[in-house]
């Protein structure tokens, strides 16, 4: 079930939150539970059991870890915790993609292969693999106390608005609000906002700049050219910023509808000025998760250039594998590990001292020809669209030209998306916000009304438009299913 779908918007959300709101507060765990459970098991209930099985080893794991205080028995189990849940992932996430890189290898011995079969992949693995593993690692730590309650537990890996699609959520940022909560108005009503945001973000503007990248991306590499292949990855750069931020959105908006905060996942990524930047900006609960539990275990940049470097390539190594079980997804997160190292060994000094577009131009180039990798299945066909970007395509351009997909709609969605891009649309909300608290303070509570019902109507429009895409049932690829 997604956030996009008629099932989840007219029946499963409603559902679940009026029956939250009018609960006793301390049902209303159980009742985040039972519904991330139905949520779950909509699409698949096939591998329920897995997942109730990772939450009582990683449960079992925890109290062990809260009350064995032998410095080496704890490292133990923590090791034996953080290998159960790698194993399931590499089982279902990597397992065909070893065996057959290793039938390969047999092939060219002359042996027979090794049949594995299609392992499906379970929905969200890698968030659940993720949120148990920083579970373990905090209690080791003493970062937060083991969880006593099975319910809290099982609840914080299986919440719905994150489970499917992120943000990554740290126990400690959400324990106090799953002990006692309350919904207050201002907080419901924001975060309806924040998912109509995330909601319009998805439907009216990845989806619909989505179909034009993967018509193109359709053609016979043969027939690309410079034009056709710049237009399908300046679609596709915006297709996966506003998707993967349009379900953040819509993730922190639902948490903040049942009383529940999550830290932001983006920061207007393709503003930033450097790939070190980006990375600050773009997916930031996944870097930062990269950064606390692999990066600076490994050391982090204490013990010299060589081992940072070193550190750097490994958890860019280890970023790209998490986004699949692919040579493509490999090669692209050695690719932007090695402009870390680049940048740290100088390229970031000179870009300091360069003017701002000329940064900003450098790191969008950079980002561009990343998401061509990570946007193709195979390495040779990233190749082609790279040659072709960069003017050695075969296409003539006769039977396939820009003019047929470059249509006044989908240059008009560029732009709002390259605007909606920067921060400041932001700027400007924050400016009408310190306008109404001054005709507030002069005027009295009712003058800003007229801003207040104008904001109203806004979303209110952004809702029926939102509603109508649902209605005709219009391309609605999940990009996140392969993750």
């Amino acid at each position: 079930m997604l956030f996009t779908e008629p099932t989840f918007l007219f029946l499963f959300l409603p559902t679940v939150v009026l029956i939250h709101c009018v609960l006793r507060p301390r049902l209303r765990n159980l009742w985040l539970l039972a519904a991330s459970f139905l949520f779950y098991c909509w699409g698949e209930g096939r591998f329920v059991l897995l997942m109730v099985g990772s939450i009582t080893v990683n449960y079992v794991f925890g109290l062990l870890l809260g009350y064995i205080q032998r410095p080496t028995l704890r490292k133990l189990l923590l090791g034996a915790g953080v290998a159960s849940n790698l194993l399931v992932l590499i089982y279902f996430k990597y397992c065909t993609f070893l065996v057959a890189n290793l039938d390969a290898a047999l092939a060219s011995l002359q042996l027979p292969p090794i049949e594995v079969g299609l392992i499906p992949l379970p929905l969200g693995i890698s968030f659940l693999t993720f949120h148990t593993i920083s579970y373990l690692s905090d209690v080791y730590r003493g970062t937060i106390k083991r969880e006593s309650n099975p319910i809290d537990l099982a609840l914080y890996v299986m919440l719905f608005p994150h489970l499917i699609a992120g943000p990554i959520v740290r126990y400690a940022d959400i324990v106090a609000a799953m002990k006692a909560r309350t919904l207050a108005v201002d907080e419901f009503a924001y975060g309806i906002r924040r998912f109509l945001g995330g909601l319009a973000k998805k439907l009216l503007i990845a989806n619909q700049l989505a179909a034009t990248a993967d018509l193109i991306l359709g053609i016979p590499s043969s027939e690309l050219n410079a034009g056709l292949s710049w237009l399908a990855m300046a679609c596709y750069t915006f297709q996966i910023y506003f998707d993967f931020s349009g379900y953040s959105d819509m993730a922190i908006g639902l948490a903040h509808m049942f009383g529940i905060r999550f830290h932001e996942n983006f920061d207007h990524p393709y503003w930033a000025t450097s790939v070190t930047d980006f990375w600050r900006r773009w997916h930031i609960s996944l870097s930062s998760w990269f950064r606390d539990y692999v990066y600076i275990p490994l050391g982090g940049n204490r013990r010299g250039s060589a081992r940072t470097y070193s550190n750097l390539m490994t958890i860019f190594l280890l970023c790209g594998l998490w986004h699949g079980a692919n040579w493509t997804f490999i090669v692209w997160g050695l690719y932007q590990g090695a402009f870390l190292v680049i940048e740290r060994v100088g390229l970031g000094r000179v870009l300091d001292r360069l003017w701002r577009p000329l940064r900003h131009a450098y790191l969008v180039l950079a980002v561009v020809v990343g998401w061509v990798v990570f946007r193709m299945d195979t390495l040779s066909g990233a190749g082609e669209i790279l040659r072709a970007m960069f003017g050695f395509g075969s296409g003539a351009g006769i039977k396939y030209h820009v003019s047929l997909y470059l249509t006044n709609e989908v240059a008009a969605l560029l732009a709002i998306a390259a605007l909606l891009s920067t921060p400041l649309l932001g700027r400007l909300g924050r400016k009408i916000e310190e306008f109404e608290t001054t005709l507030a303070d002069r005027w009295g509570s009712f003058a800003p009304a007229p801003i207040r019902l104008a904001r109203v109507a806004a979303y209110c429009s952004i809702l029926v438009l939102c509603l109508s895409f649902v209605a005709q049932k219009s391309y609605n690829p999940f990009i996140y299913f392969r993750f």
